[in-house]
């Protein structure tokens, strides 16, 4: 059983990693940029349900001594090496998910819209190439706090992405970045993410904005599950329609050649390095008993795929 009132007590040095405008870094000149899918949406069918995986873009970020903190860097690179993936940098990826249900559109996070970098943003046309307006979208769930899986409910001049859409976030993780007290606890370098929430949160509609305990059902065939420790109060979603399952594991796994394959490394922005290593073993160790379809936020595009056991870990397969 976790004790959140233990993690809602922790300090927000992890979160120091997470300002925003700040949080990715952009790739060096000599490392070029990520190239984007020629089409930005894979469909797939589920049951009586449609899932869409919708890029949103990508960053190349140089890969240093920071990233992994609790491995030294060369055998992070021959762990890359290892599986044909260069070693000077590692290119992240960005992808809500759709999830079509009847005259429901329910949206899993929402990445960027125009806040983010160059290389970002790109959400609105992919899910228009697919057929969905924002107007469409019924529901919007979001994972966590973290900037680039709320910032796009807001653009940059305040308007709201999606004007229709009931918006449903975890109550731990709500309370944690919403919470004035921490926030000017917290050193300067760490008060980005806080910042961020506010802007998107603060005077949102209230009639929009539904708070959910871990565990709800948030629709029909769409229920929720506590995944704590890369953000305090991180939820992940199972999908079900006629018998058929489908994850999405959100950040239980930012690069999943890396934290996937070794899952007691610990990436800089899980705030909760020890919590979030048990979460993803955990995790993953349903996906694989499951069999079922998993996506994930950060996962190579279309980021669907399955998760098998691996060594002392697990590997992604991502569908053909």
């Amino acid at each position: 059983m976790i004790d959140r009132r233990r993690f809602l007590g922790t300090t927000v040095a992890g979160a120091s990693a997470l300002a925003f405008g700040s949080v990715w870094s952009q790739a060096t000149p000599s490392l070029g940029a990520p190239t984007a899918p020629a089409v930005g949406f894979r469909r797939m069918k589920l049951g009586a349900m449609e899932v869409i995986a919708i890029h949103d873009g990508a960053l190349r970020r140089p890969l240093g001594d920071e990233f992994v903190t609790n491995t030294p860097l060369d055998q992070v690179k021959a762990a890359l090496a290892a599986q044909g993936l260069p070693t000077e940098y590692v290119d992240i990826p960005f992808t809500p998910f759709l999830v079509v249900s009847g005259n429901r559109r329910v949206l899993m996070d929402v990445g960027f819209a125009d806040n983010g970098p160059p290389t970002t943003g790109r959400l609105r046309a992919n899910m228009e190439a697919a057929g969905y307006k924002p107007e469409d979208i019924t529901d919007v769930v979001i994972s966590h706090f973290h900037g680039d899986h709320i910032s796009g409910l807001r653009a940059k001049d305040g308007s709201l992405v999606f004007p229709r859409a009931k918006v449903h976030v975890p109550v731990p993780e709500h309370a944690f970045w919403l919470d004035d007290a921490r926030m000017n606890a917290a050193p300067a370098a760490a008060r980005g993410n806080f910042m961020n929430a506010r802007r998107v949160f603060n005077n949102y509609p209230a009639e929009q904005l539904v708070r959910f305990e871990p565990g709800a059902t948030i629709a029909p065939g769409i229920t929720s599950s506590a995944a704590f420790g890369h953000s305090p109060g991180m939820c992940v979603f199972q999908v079900t329609s006629e018998g058929q399952n489908f994850h999405y594991v959100a950040d239980v796994t930012n690069v999943p050649s890396l934290f996937a394959r070794s899952p007691d490394w610990s990436v800089t922005f899980d705030m909760d390095p020890n919590m979030a290593r048990a979460t993803r073993r955990r995790v993953f160790d349903a996906m694989v008993k499951d069999r079922a379809l998993t996506g994930g936020f950060h996962f190579p595009f279309p980021a669907i795929g399955t998760m098998e056991n691996a060594g002392n870990g697990y590997q992604f397969k991502p569908l053909a």
